[in-house]
């Protein structure tokens, strides 16, 4: 397998869910131990999302960006990270805010992922919080 070969999509909820929902289910529940019932939520159906894939087209990263600029449920499967993928995600999600006239673009990201998106531009806006029992911090980007 040719891990530095994938693909983003931009995807609807309602024409991928199934997909969106492996790569959630594995990472949040499974491996995070978020609970089922804090995962899904009426955000999805109006959230604009990006699929990454692997060169059989099988699922293997996702995120979404909700109509007020707000990114969220970012995920990539174990054996894809630190290989791109979701530095592409991202690129594609604040390209979209920038196409759809948003100035800013925030999230919640786990403590563990902080310098991720501090790469990307993002910035810390205040205390650690917890959200599903993980330590979370408020970031965002202007533009």
């Amino acid at each position: 397998m040719n891990l530095n070969s994938y693909q983003i999509h931009i995807v609807q909820w309602p024409d991928a869910a199934s997909s969106l929902r492996a790569v959630r289910e594995t990472v949040f529940i499974h491996e995070q131990h978020v609970p089922e019932e804090l995962e899904w939520d009426t955000f999805d159906a109006v959230s604009m999302h990006v699929l990454a894939t692997d060169p059989a087209g099988e699922p293997i990263g996702t995120a979404r960006l909700l109509p007020d600029g707000r990114i969220g449920r970012m995920a990539v499967l174990k054996p894809w990270r630190n290989r791109g993928v979701g530095s592409a995600m991202l690129r594609h999600l604040v390209d979209e805010a920038r196409n759809r006239g948003l100035t800013e673009v925030t999230l919640s990201a786990q403590v563990s992922a902080s310098a991720f998106y501090e790469k990307h531009g993002l910035q810390i806006n205040g205390d650690t919080f917890i959200e599903a029992g993980i330590p979370h911090v408020k970031m965002s980007r202007r533009f």
